[in-house]
């Protein structure tokens, strides 16, 4: 396996602009998402809202449950759909949340396969869960699988993102993007961290 080291080295070799983000910028140790539901569910609830706006959501959401860390997908089921809207989610949520605990309890989501399957055959697969998209699955890959090379054009932190590193007019359109990060490849993950971070004041 390549060294965390030898992955900045290629990063910095190949572009100018992220060898300087990684001079400047020391990123958080990120521990795995082992919990692929819950890893899921934390996604699903991030859809459309602020990273503060869904924090608070989720508290309340996991203080439906007081004696557990986080639900099992047969709570959820069993968790009457009136008490989650009370928690702030809306009822197209609770329904997406509804319907990833039926397919993960049913085997339609197959838990023990997803890291054997390649990229895009996980995103194929995990899209199946109603109001699971392309996006979610990416965030999937990179933070609970660990894939080392997924970029997410989707992401709308990433876009502005490249747009500010590399002083841009506007966001990258899907062929300037796909071009940039090219560079970076087989670590667009790596890359991918340092340039959250940029606009995330870490």
């Amino acid at each position: 396996m390549t060294s965390h080291k030898k992955k900045l080295a290629h990063l910095s070799k190949n572009d100018v602009v992220l060898r300087k983000l990684i001079k400047r910028i020391k990123l958080d140790p990120r521990a795995p998402r082992n919990d692929y539901f819950r890893s899921l569910v934390i996604a699903i609830a991030n859809q459309q809202l602020s990273g503060k706006a869904a924090s608070t959501i989720l508290k309340r959401f996991m203080a439906l449950w007081p004696r557990k860390d986080f639900p099992t997908p047969k709570d959820v089921l069993a968790m009457p759909t009136p008490k989650m809207r009370k928690v702030g989610f809306s009822k197209m949520k609770v329904s997406f949340l509804k319907d990833l605990s039926k397919k993960f309890l049913d085997g339609t989501v197959d838990v023990k396969k997803l890291s054997t399957w390649s990229d895009e055959e996980v995103i194929e697969h995990l899209t199946r869960v109603k109001g699971i998209g392309r996006w979610t699955a990416e965030m999937f890959l990179m933070f609970s699988l660990r894939r080392e090379d997924v970029f997410s054009y989707g992401d709308l932190g990433l876009r502005n993102a490249i747009q500010k590193a590399y002083g841009l007019p506007k966001h990258p359109t899907p062929a300037q993007a796909a071009k940039l990060s090219e560079k970076w490849r087989p670590y667009r993950t790596l890359a991918s961290l340092y340039l959250w971070a940029s606009v995330d004041g870490k």
